[in-house]
């Protein structure tokens, strides 16, 4: 099962829409362009990323020691 978690490769502010690229299989582009869109149509948008940069967790390391 798969779980959605900030990106910490593809991030340029706090990895929401890399994580969510990842999650969707899709160009993180094509979600950063999603945003702006949605951000210039009432600023539901930047709400939105606010929202999701608190609630998801970071992808946790796959390092063992």
């Amino acid at each position: 099962m798969k779980k959605l978690y900030k990106s910490s490769t593809d991030r340029k502010v706090c990895g929401v829409c890399g994580g969510i690229a990842e999650y969707l299989n899709v160009d993180s582009t094509l979600i950063r362009l999603g945003l702006v869109a949605f951000s210039c149509l009432g600023g539901s948008g930047l709400l939105a990323y606010i929202i999701a940069a608190i609630v998801m967790p970071d992808k946790p390391n796959m390092i063992e020691e």
